[in-house]
This record gives C-alpha cells, sequence and structure tokens, in this order.
C-alpha cells in the first residue's frame, strides 16, 4: 500500500509478469476495436503484437519507419532504446492494413509519428497512455485489467511460439533480449525445461 500525508492509501497496481493473451482475446479485442472504428487503437493493438516491442519502443516510430513508397513495409527493424541493439519483426497482412488505414484516415505524413499524442501536440503517445489504452482493451472482454498489461502484448505471439516449438532461441531474437537467460525468465520457462533446451541448441 502506498500511503499519503493524510493517511489514506493508495493501493498499488499489483506488479509481476503479466498474462499473454489467448488467441480468443486477441480476436475479440480486434473485432471490438474494428466495430467501434477505432483506427488508431486497432493500429497500435496489431503492431503491439506483431513487433512484440516494449512500450518504450511502440509508441516512438516515425510513420517513415514503417512507410515506403510501396505501401507499408513487410519487414521492419526498430532500435531498441534499453539495449541499442535493432530488432527485426514481420509485419502481417492485417496490420499492414490497419497501419495503412491509420495513416491514411489521419493524413500523417513521413516525418510525422505513428501514433501522436493526442494531449501535447508535436509528442508522440506516451507509455502511460499506452497502458492506458490496454487496460480499456481486455477490459472490453471483461478481463481483469490487472493481470494484463503491455508487456502482455509483448509477450503474445512468442508465448505461442514457445509453446509450439520450443524454440527459444527463435522467441529471444523476436525479443530483443541479449542474453537467453533474459529470455527464459521473459517467458517463465521451467529450469529444468530451459537446461535441457540451451543443450539441445548448442548441439
Amino acid at each position: 500500500m502506498l500511503y499519503t500525508s493524510s493517511a489514506h492509501y493508495v493501493p498499488r497496481k499489483p506488479t509481476g509478469a503479466k498474462l499473454a493473451l489467448k488467441p480468443v482475446h486477441v480476436w475479440g479485442i480486434h473485432v471490438r476495436l474494428q466495430v467501434a472504428r477505432q483506427a488508431r487503437d486497432l493500429a497500435l493493438f496489431d503492431l503491439a503484437l506483431d513487433s512484440k516491442l516494449r512500450g518504450c519502443d511502440l509508441v516512438r516510430p516515425r510513420v517513415s519507419d514503417l512507410l515506403s513508397p510501396g505501401g507499408v513495409k513487410r519487414r521492419v527493424v526498430i532500435l531498441q532504446r534499453k539495449t541499442g541493439r535493432p530488432v527485426q519483426f514481420e509485419v502481417t497482412d492485417q496490420t499492414r492494413r490497419s497501419i495503412a488505414d491509420w495513416i491514411s484516415g489521419k493524413g500523417l505524413g513521413p516525418g510525422d509519428w505513428l501514433f501522436p499524442s493526442r494531449m501535447k501536440k508535436g509528442s508522440h503517445l506516451t507509455t502511460r497512455q499506452y497502458a492506458r489504452c490496454v487496460d480499456k482493451w481486455v477490459s472490453l472482454l471483461g478481463l481483469d485489467p490487472a493481470a494484463y498489461g503491455t508487456h502482455s502484448l509483448r509477450r503474445t505471439k512468442v508465448a505461442l511460439l514457445y509453446k509450439k516449438t520450443g524454440n527459444l532461441r527463435a522467441c529471444q531474437l523476436l525479443l530483443g533480449h541479449t542474453k537467453l537467460e533474459s529470455t527464459v525468465r521473459y517467458l517463465g520457462v521451467e529450469v529444468d525445461d530451459a537446461l535441457e533446451l540451451s543443450e539441445a541448441l548448442e548441439l
């Protein structure tokens, strides 16, 4: 609990690893945003899933980072703020469509922020504002916002990939982690499984 000078307290939002979204959750949120014609939120949601970027990196791309003369790029490279290392990701057709619709509808130019702030002219969406969006999205499905967060979107696709393939190295590359151990902790992989997979990767 966080106490204030007036002896009242403000409960902290629970911390710890946030749950990854399930495919049914992804579908449900996507459909609701589509129906509500929330073009910005739909593009942001889709890009968050595809890119697996941290919130601080997701809110900072310029239109030119995603757009080429031929349309929205199929493969994008973003420099991570935390590690200073580039990370590459594929942009699915669905995400390319939602981003193209957002850019066109908003009338954004190549030098504009992809997700400009609605509160401060000339600035991009903040990580706090992005977190509020995530809370709103999961609430649309009746899910508990305290159990989910921005990292839920970052880990959704890699969690599914690991579950299907057990390929930690692929997950590491997609998340942009410098160490395999970081990926193990991030995905909550059991120690015995991690050791077995790590040994197999070294062969």
